[in-house]
């Protein structure tokens, strides 16, 4: 332990503690100053900078989870949809490829038989007729059935597919295949 030098407030307080028999006051003393020369540690814990910090990593990691959360209507909407697409340009190519004249229809007169068909198509022709998901629905928009050949160009046609409260529209202009279509505009009726 470093001494201090004679008239120092270390060796007042020891000739007076020594004088009072108060050793008890030199060793507080003492405790006090080597506290005080020594270096502080820093104390534990994060400073608010670091705390903002975090609160904006995780908001920003909660927006991009919920971005990436669907309705999962919408995602069994979407799968039927290209499903269905990707059935009627292989009837279509059949249809074509046979010389048939082939159509595919919805079964939406019965609510207890769903799912469509394909008409006209030879009987080897191993189709579905079922959706995956039960409640989907379709309606060929201004038609019964949609014409899927035999001529190459079959004419502009729009199917919708319904789910719960969801919407998908598949549509073709009658040379390119069926692709989601974006709705139209409710504005524009």
């Amino acid at each position: 332990m470093p001494r201090s030098g004679p008239g120092s407030d270390l060796s007042v307080i020891e000739s007076r503690g020594a004088a009072f028999g108060s050793a008890s006051a030199v060793s507080r003393f003492r405790r006090m100053h080597f506290e005080a020369a020594r270096p502080r540690a820093r104390q534990g814990g994060f400073t608010l900078i670091e705390l903002m910090i975090v609160v904006v990593l995780i908001a920003v990691a909660s927006s991009v989870a919920s971005l990436a959360l669907r309705d999962p209507a919408s995602t069994t909407l979407e799968r039927e949809g290209a499903r269905l697409a990707a059935l009627l340009e292989g009837a279509r190519g059949e249809a074509r490829a046979s010389g048939l004249a082939a159509y595919w229809e919805p079964r939406t007169a019965s609510p207890e038989v769903p799912g469509f068909r394909f008409v006209g198509l030879p009987p080897s022709d191993d189709l579905p007729s079922n959706w995956l998901e039960t409640g989907v629905s379709a309606e060929v928009v201004g038609a019964r059935a949609v014409v899927l050949g035999p001529e190459p160009l079959i004419g502009a046609q729009r199917i919708v597919l319904r789910l719960r409260d969801q919407r998908l529209t598949l549509a073709t202009d009658g040379l390119g295949p069926f692709v989601v279509a974006p709705e139209p505009d409710a504005t524009l009726r």
